[in-house]
């Protein structure tokens, strides 16, 4: 099952840059590792080049940024 972007309730000024790039849904290692770190939790994953490990940790970081958690 491949969830929406539009799922994680991320700010708006980070939904709305996710879908102006065209990103609608995530990778698996999006999927599973953008919600466990949104939760405050540690993540440690590996997966191929190319499969979006750069956004499964930065766009937590940039929420808990604007959010100045």
């Amino acid at each position: 099952m491949t969830s929406s972007f539009s799922n994680l309730s991320l700010a708006e000024p980070l939904a709305r840059a996710v879908a102006e790039m065209g990103y609608e849904t995530m990778t698996p290692i999006q999927e599973q590792a953008i919600p466990v770190v949104l939760s405050g939790q540690d993540v440690m994953g590996a997966a191929q080049t190319g499969t979006g490990k750069t956004a499964a940790f930065s766009l937590p970081l940039l929420q808990r940024m604007l959010k100045h958690e």
